[in-house]
């Protein structure tokens, strides 16, 4: 058996192994994975509807393909105090994923949390910061939320970008209106919500605070 054919079984064997060791790995570590997301989900939920104890999850339909997947926070009588829901789009290095909450009218935001996000670190990051998600706080969602840049909020609708990260602002504002106008139009009543809720309830269990 010349050298080269020796080399190409090696790399052969070299290669069938690596795959069989990688695709343990992944199957060992993705369902942990998996895990560790949906508990990052749930405790976001949970920071942006702050009365609620538990949630209920609630989908629906908007053509094939395109689900809308909302998440309606319930206080300790079980009623209503707010809804969730997150909101995807690009970013300025990649996907900003945004967990939102809503107050029952649909008017106002109750605050959010970013989930996902691989923006500037120091400048598109800072999206993160408590400084500029609290702005969010009690903002009015219906007008649009809107940003501006170098002064402080005039209208109720408004929050302040961060310097240097324009894009990353604008990023996460426009997600947040996307998703609040997808949601408006798969419910447009909090009493669709109700209503969906109480049809999914014995499909879908609770979730409660701190499971």
């Amino acid at each position: 058996m010349n050298t080269a054919i020796k080399m190409f079984l090696n790399l052969v064997v070299i290669g069938s192994f690596s795959g069989a060791v990688l695709a343990g790995v992944f199957s060992v570590a993705d369902p942990m994975i998996r895990a560790n997301k949906e508990k990052e989900l749930k405790e976001a939920i949970f920071k942006v509807l702050p009365e609620a104890k538990n949630i209920k999850t609630v989908k629906k339909e908007l053509g094939a393909g395109n689900p809308v997947v909302v998440y309606i926070g319930l206080d300790e009588t079980q009623k209503p105090v707010g809804v969730a829901f997150k909101a995807d789009g690009v970013g300025f290095q990649g996907n900003v994923g945004v967990m939102v909450g809503l107050n029952l009218d649909y008017l106002k935001l109750k605050g959010i949390e970013i989930l996902d996000q691989t923006e500037t670190p120091g400048l598109g990051d800072r999206i993160r910061e408590s400084a500029f998600k609290d702005q969010f706080n009690g903002v009015e969602a219906q007008p649009m939320v809107e940003y501006i840049k170098y002064r402080k909020p005039e209208k109720p609708n408004q929050i302040q970008a961060i310097t240097g990260a324009t894009i990353s602002s604008n990023a996460v504002v426009s997600n947040i209106n996307k998703a609040v106008e997808k949601v408006l139009k798969a419910f447009p009543k909090a009493e669709d919500l109700s209503k969906a809720a109480s049809e999914e309830q014995k499909q879908a269990p609770e979730v409660r605070h701190g499971r």
